[in-house]
């Protein structure tokens, strides 16, 4: 597949194109969450996907590589049944050649291959590339309810405004006092056990994770530095980062059977890591959400929005946020 259109030339990403795609996002997006645009990361988050491999464009502009366009794949269940969809990841445009409609040709390109695959797209854009979906049929299904449990309100205030779209590095971080998931002994067989106590995705979307996916998400990484509190018979998973000017540990995960091992489990999450504040999302009327609440997390005025596009006709409705069991994992920007 190769198309040109105002003069830009579009085909799919080849290994051969990682060096050049690791400058564009550099030179588009500045660094990674760890640091620096490298070959494990982009390897781990592309390549190495249990879902399956990454669906990437490239465009060529005058023989240089001019913008990239990313999709990971992803799978769902609801009620039972599974459900391929892609998560829009990674958009960039060198510099030299913006405002000359790559990302439109480049997702307009991609959605028509991935239309024959996928039954929706679907992402959490800011508020600065919101507007470019919406242009291109995106539509936004809600807001996520993130719940946030403040542990110092007068630092938490005081920063609060400049949060929303910014993450700034913060100085040194706190000590995590936790293991990371690899190093507890945590059996395949007790992890697949734990994925099925949840309890809460009825009919809804709910990511189809295995042992292998949730090692691969929260273990593999070689930037992302997420840890685990408890063990065969609950996991919270969680990663401190910075946030503005604060320190946040975000809980990805709540894998517990009932509300009284969610509450004690995020006690021992939050006492891993001396942080300002803890931020969750978990599906409503899950136990999860109940032993959050008993813990003192309180839905916060700052959500994310959820946007999605369908791609095929299915029994699940992307656009409706009742139609979505999600966990902050899952939709958290890597």
């Amino acid at each position: 597949m190769t198309r040109t259109r105002a003069h830009v030339e579009m085909r799919p990403y080849v290994d051969e194109d990682e060096a050049g795609v690791l400058s564009l996002l550099e030179a588009s997006l500045g660094s990674g969450p760890g640091g620096g645009r490298t070959h494990d990361f982009f390897a781990w988050k592309h390549l190495d996907n249990p879902f399956g491999r990454s669906f990437m464009l490239v465009a060529f502009k005058d023989g240089r590589l001019a913008g990239l366009r990313a999709f990971m794949r992803w799978t769902f269940t609801a009620g039972g049944r599974g459900v391929r969809a892609v998560r829009a990841v990674d958009t960039a445009t060198h510099p030299d050649y913006r405002g000359m409609g790559i990302f439109s040709q480049l997702t307009t390109a991609a959605l028509e291959e991935l239309s024959e695959e996928a039954e929706f797209v679907f992402n959490t854009p800011n508020s600065k590339s919101k507007p470019g979906y919406l242009k291109l049929g995106w539509r936004v299904a809600g807001e996520l309810p993130i719940s946030v449990k403040v542990r110092r309100p007068i630092r938490f205030v005081r920063s609060f405004r400049g949060m929303r779209d910014t993450v700034t590095h913060a100085g040194s971080g706190p000590v995590v006092n936790a293991p990371r998931l690899s190093e507890m002994a945590v059996s395949d067989a007790e992890l697949e056990a734990l994925l099925g106590a949840r309890g809460e995705a009825d009919d809804r979307l709910t990511t189809a994770h295995s042992a292998a996916s949730l090692r691969w998400r929260y273990s593999e990484s070689p930037d992302l530095d997420y840890r685990a509190v408890g063990g065969a018979d609950g996991l919270v998973i969680f990663r401190v980062r910075a946030r503005g000017a604060l320190w946040e540990t975000t809980v990805a995960e709540v894998l517990v059977g009932d509300a009284g091992a969610a509450r004690g489990l995020l006690k021992s999450a939050a006492r891993s890591a001396d942080v300002d504040h803890m931020t969750c999302l978990l599906p409503s009327g899950s136990t999860a959400l109940k032993g959050a609440r008993r813990t003192g997390f309180v839905r916060s005025p700052i959500g994310m929005t959820l946007t999605a596009r369908p791609l095929q006709e299915g029994s699940s409705n992307p656009l409706d946020m009742r139609s979505w069991a999600l966990s902050l994992g899952d939709v958290e920007v890597f």
